[in-house]
C-alpha cells in the first residue's frame, strides 16, 4: 500500500468541452423531486406513531403502555410492538422488491418512465393511507407508497448522475438528498400542525399529504427530456446527440458522444446485465453498490428520522416537544446537506465520508453515555432540561454528519460508479440493498432499544468506525471524473487494479472483452 494510493489521479480520464447550462441546472432540479416522496414518508411515519388518535385506532396496546404512569414500565420499551413497526418497515420491504422491476423498466423505456410510474403508484398509496379504516388498508397503503419509493430511488439518482457535467455531477446529484431532506423537514411540520387539530383526525391529514409531492413528481417527469445514455441505449442516436448538445450548451460534443456511443454498443452486447455483474472486473461495482448501501443504513439515520418523534417522547419529551425536536433535526438535515452541495466538488467525496463518520462516531457514543448514565440498564429515569437539551445537540450534530457525508454520497457514489452496461443492476442492487436493511433496521429499531437499551447507539458507532476505515483503503476519489470515464479510477486503485486486467470467463453471456472498457 504505498503512500497516495487511496486518491487516484485523474490525469488518464478524458475530460469534456462543455458549460454549466440553466436548461439542465433545472431539469435536474426538477427531476430531484423524486426524492420528495422517499424523504416526505421518513419524516411522516414517526410523528403519526407518536399521534394518540392514531395509536387508539389501529394500535391500542402500545397507547396503554405510553400512557401507564405506575412508574413500573421500562421507558426504552414503551413502544415496542412489531405491528406498529411493521407500519413504518412495510414500505421498505415492497421498495425492495420493486427495485427489481424498476431495473427492468428503466433500461427498457428510460429514466422519466420510471419516475412517472412510480409517481403514480405513490398517490394512491397516498390516497388509501388516508382513508384507511383498518389496518390491513394501511398496510396495503404502504406497500404502495413502497413500490413507489423503489422506482424513484432506481431512476432518479442515475438520471441526474447521467444529465450532470461531470464538474457538478456531485452536486447536482446531492440534489435528490436534498429533497429528501426537504421532504423530512416539510413533514415533521405537517406533523407539528396536525398534531394540534382538535377531532382526532390530524393523522389522515399527514398521511394524505404524501400526494402533494407525489402529484409535484408525476407531473415533473411529463416534461422531463430523456438522458442521452438512455436514448443511446434504446437505439436513439440521433436524438441522442441533439440532447447532448442541448446539456452542455456546445455544438461540438462529438468526443463525449462518441464515448457515449461505445459505452453503449458495448452495453447492448450485454444480454444478462446481473450476470455481468458479478465478472471479475465489475467487481468493484458490485462490492460498492452493495457496502455503500448496508453502511449506510448501519449509520442508525433511519431510526433517528422516522422515530425521532417516538425517540425523544421515550426520552422524556412531551408530545408537542418531541415533535419540535423532529423538527429541529429536519432543519439541521436540509441546511448540512448544503454543506455538501456545496463542498463535494470542490473537497471531493472521500474528505466527506471520513468527517462525517469521526463526528457520527464522538456524537454516538455521546449519546449512549447520557441515555446510560441517566436511565441505566432497568430504563428507569428521566433528563433535566439540560441534559434533554444536550442530547438534542448530540443527535442533531449526527444528523449534520450524516447529511453532508453518508447522506448524499450514499446515493450518489453507487450512481455513478457503474458502466452503462450494467449501471441498471448496480442501481437496482443500491436500492434493494437500501431498502432491505432499512427495512430490517426498522422492523427491529424499537425491540432493539428495548433489549439493547442505551447500547444501542454503542452499536451504531461500532459500525461507523468499520465503514470509515472501508472508506479510507478501498474508496477512490471520483470527484470530476466523466461518467463514462469512471473506469480509469478503478484501474490505478491499489487494490481494484487486479481485478480490471482479469479475463472473464462467462463465454457468450457478457459483453464482449474486446469492447471498449468504459
Amino acid at each position: 500500500m504505498a503512500g497516495g494510493s487511496y486518491n487516484v489521479g485523474h490525469d488518464a480520464a478524458r475530460q469534456y468541452d462543455g458549460r454549466i447550462t440553466g436548461f439542465v441546472i433545472i431539469t435536474c432540479l426538477v427531476a430531484a423531486m423524486g426524492g420528495l416522496i422517499f424523504g416526505y414518508d421518513i419524516g411522516i411515519s414517526g410523528g403519526v406513531t407518536s399521534m394518540e388518535p392514531f395509536l387508539k385506532k389501529f394500535f391500542p396496546s402500545v397507547l396503554h403502555k405510553m400512557n401507564n404512569d405506575s412508574g413500573d414500565e421500562n421507558e426504552y420499551c414503551k413502544f415496542d410492538s412489531q405491528l406498529l413497526t411493521l407500519f413504518t418497515s412495510s414500505l421498505y420491504l415492497a421498495a425492495l422488491v420493486a427495485c427489481f422491476f424498476a431495473s427492468v423498466v428503466t433500461r427498457t423505456f428510460g429514466r422519466k418512465f420510471s419516475m412517472f410510474f412510480g409517481g403514480v403508484v405513490f398517490l394512491i398509496g397516498a390516497i388509501l393511507n388516508a382513508i384507511a379504516g383498518n389496518i390491513e388498508m394501511l398496510i396495503i397503503g404502504r406497500l404502495l407508497l413502497g413500490v413507489g419509493v423503489g422506482f424513484a430511488n432506481q431512476s432518479v439518482p442515475v438520471y441526474l448522475s447521467e444529465m450532470a457535467p461531470p464538474k457538478i455531477r456531485g452536486a447536482l446529484n446531492i440534489g435528490f438528498q436534498m429533497a429528501i431532506t426537504i421532504g423530512i423537514l416539510f413533514a415533521n411540520l405537517v406533523n407539528y400542525w396536525t398534531n394540534s387539530i382538535e377531532g382526532g383526525y390530524g393523522w389522515r391529514i399527514s398521511l394524505g399529504l404524501a400526494a402533494v409531492p407525489a402529484i409535484l413528481m408525476t407531473v415533473g417527469s411529463i416534461f422531463l427530456p430523456e438522458t442521452p445514455n438512455s436514448l443511446l441505449e434504446r437505439g436513439h442516436s440521433e436524438k441522442a446527440k441533439q440532447m447532448l448538445r442541448k446539456i452542455r450548451g456546445i455544438d461540438h460534443v462529438d468526443e463525449e458522444f462518441q464515448d457515449l456511443y461505445d459505452a453503449s454498443e458495448a452495453a447492448k452486447q450485454v444480454e444478462h446485465p446481473w450476470r455481468n455483474i458479478t465478472m471479475p472486473r465489475y467487481r468493484p461495482q458490485l462490492v460498492i453498490s452493495l457496502l455503500i448501501p448496508f453502511f449506510q443504513q448501519l449509520t442508525g439515520i433511519n431510526v433517528i428520522m422516522f422515530y425521532a418523534p417516538v425517540l425523544f417522547k421515550t426520552l422524556g419529551f412531551g408530545s408537542d416537544a418531541s415533535l419540535m425536536s423532529a423538527v429541529i433535526t429536519g432543519v439541521v438535515n436540509v441546511v448540512a446537506t448544503l454543506v455538501s452541495v456545496f463542498c463535494v466538488d470542490k473537497f471531493g467525496r472521500r474528505i466527506l465520508f471520513l468527517e462525517g463518520g469521526a463526528q457520527m462516531f464522538i456524537c454516538q457514543i455521546g449519546t449512549g453515555i447520557v441515555l446510560g448514565l441517566k436511565f441505566g440498564v432497568n430504563g428507569k429515569g428521566n433528563l433535566s432540561e439540560g441534559w434533554a437539551d444536550f442530547v438534542l445537540f448530540l443527535i442533531c450534530a449526527y444528523v449534520a454528519a450524516f447529511a453532508w457525508s453518508w447522506g448524499p454520497l450514499g446515493w450518489l457514489v453507487p450512481s455513478e460508479i457503474s458502466p452503462l452496461e450494467v449501471r441498471s443492476a448496480g442501481q437496482a442492487i443500491n436500492v434493494s440493498v437500501n431498502m432491505f436493511f432499512t427495512f430490517m433496521i426498522g422492523q427491529a429499531f424499537l425491540s432493539m432499544l428495548c433489549h439493547m437499551k442505551f447500547g444501542l447507539f454503542f452499536f451504531f458507532a461500532g459500525f461507523v468506525l468499520i465503514m470509515s476505515l472501508y472508506i479510507f483503503f478501498f474508496l477512490p476519489e471520483t470527484k470530476g471524473v466523466p461518467i463514462e470515464e469512471m473506469h480509469v479510477v478503478w484501474e490505478e486503485h491499489w487494490f481494484w487494479n487486479k481485478y480490471m486486467n482479469m479475463e472473464d470467463n462467462h463465454g457468450s453471456s457478457g459483453a464482449s472483452t474486446s469492447a471498449k472498457p468504459v
